[in-house]
């Protein structure tokens, strides 16, 4: 029983420190790709067609 709880503790931590790294990688990727101009433009694009669209709704 032990060795049950102790093999459990060893791949909790160990998935845990796995998952942490992963979850990093995750978000800088995601944050490079946010920060890159054209992703920007069209973000920008977008914002202003859809404020075009409630202005026009809302009348």
């Amino acid at each position: 029983m032990f060795r049950l709880g102790l093999g459990i503790a060893v791949g909790y931590v160990l998935g845990s420190r796995a998952g942490r790294q992963r979850y990093e990688q995750i978000k800088k990727a995601a944050n490079t790709v946010a920060d890159h101009p054209a992703v920007q433009g069209a973000a920008g694009v977008v914002q202003a067609k859809v404020s075009q669209l409630v202005g026009r709704s809302g009348s």
